[in-house]
């Protein structure tokens, strides 16, 4: 998966499957565009993942999260529960302000 950390007031982590990386998924209104520009960062495994989101929490960051290998880790890192995810087109994706 990759992972790329925007810098601003409050860090945003941009967390994908790499196979989504340049989609784009539409389910009537709703629209999932996944952006190489915002989320294609270092390609990292579940282990280093979970590494930064533990220390991204302590940031207070706000975390973007697309694709099934992406929501488990972030489930399994505690940041989202299975409730707060939504899907357009089968794609499970989340935005999460801790």
């Amino acid at each position: 998966m990759y992972l790329k950390i925007h810098k601003s007031y409050r860090h945003v982590v941009a967390i994908c499957d790499k196979e989504l990386i340049g989609k784009k998924f539409e389910e009537g209104k709703r629209q999932l565009d996944i952006k190489e520009s915002f989320f294609k960062g270092q390609e990292v495994n579940e282990e280093e993942c979970l590494k930064i989101i533990s220390l991204e929490v302590r940031e207070d960051a706000t975390f973007n999260i697309v694709g099934e290998k992406s929501i488990k880790t972030a489930i399994k890192a505690g940041i989202i529960a299975p409730e707060s995810v939504a899907k357009i087109e089968g794609v499970p994706f989340t935005l999460t302000l801790l």
